[in-house]
């Protein structure tokens, strides 16, 4: 795990899938003088030991990001992150002082609001997921950063990016029974109504249609959320527009405080 700033409030930081806690550097020197910030690797990420597969994987990273919330404080997740945030959120109400969810990819939740567009991803994603069942890491890897990745093609990332995308790959498997089928019961009546903290949803402006809908069904269900869209900027809009994403942040903290 990596730890950024020396502020005065506590804050949680989960990265996305495919990614590890030094991503959060852009966005965590935002806040270097307000917030002491703690960034976990999940397992087979950065630093971390390879995933046992001996628990299920969104618990295991759910029990990790408790663990290091401690007594409590804000969080913030990015993606598969954000979706563990938002667990902890139910799960722990009262260790979260305030939740920032950027692009959580709970894909079960756009089916509440357009389930035409989940059926879209569902098909758009049917060669990659074919490419995942039979363990062809490579194809799958390929597909991957073309619908999630920063916009650079694969022939663009070196070839140890590429071989380290493609070792990820089987995490990336494992993540369906969560986003996909919701198995932790995220949206399940009166999970996400329960929520109390002050919560703000980013999103990339010209990112992938399924997370307007996720966003849409969010923020419809939380009790005073609020949706943020950052023009211009896609999936991975921590990393490439972190000025205007900590904007966005900023006057939840205060909210949080006040």
């Amino acid at each position: 795990m990596r730890r950024f700033g020396t502020g005065r409030d506590p804050a949680l930081l989960l990265h996305c899938a495919l990614a590890h806690s030094k991503a959060w550097t852009p966005l965590a020197q935002q806040f270097s003088d307000r917030l002491t910030m703690l960034a976990p690797d999940m397992p087979g990420h950065g630093r971390s030991a390879r995933w046992d597969h001996r628990q299920d994987l969104h618990d295991q990273v759910t029990a990790i990001a408790r663990d290091c919330l401690g007594d409590g404080g804000h969080v913030i997740g990015h993606s598969f992150g954000a979706t563990v945030a938002l667990r902890l959120a139910i799960e722990a109400p009262e260790a979260v002082r305030s939740l920032t969810l950027i692009e959580p990819v709970l894909f079960a939740a756009a089916g509440e609001s357009a389930s035409d567009v989940l059926r879209g991803y569902i098909n758009e994603t049917e060669a990659f997921n074919a490419a995942l069942a039979r363990d062809d890491w490579t194809r799958a890897a390929i597909d991957f950063i073309r619908i999630w990745g920063d916009g650079r093609p694969w022939e663009a990332l070196t070839e140890r990016e590429q071989e380290l995308f493609a070792s990820q790959m089987h995490f990336i498997r494992e993540t369906e029974a969560c986003l996909l089928k919701d198995s932790a019961g995220l949206l399940l009546p009166g999970r996400l109504e329960s929520i109390r903290c002050p919560v703000h949803l980013i999103r990339g402006g010209s990112s992938v249609p399924i997370i307007a809908a996720i966003h849409r069904t969010l923020a419809g269900r939380i009790p005073g959320a609020r949706d943020c869209v950052i023009a211009g900027a896609g999936h991975m809009v921590p990393i490439t527009h972190p000025i205007p994403v900590a904007r966005e942040i900023a006057p939840l903290l205060d909210l949080a405080s006040a």
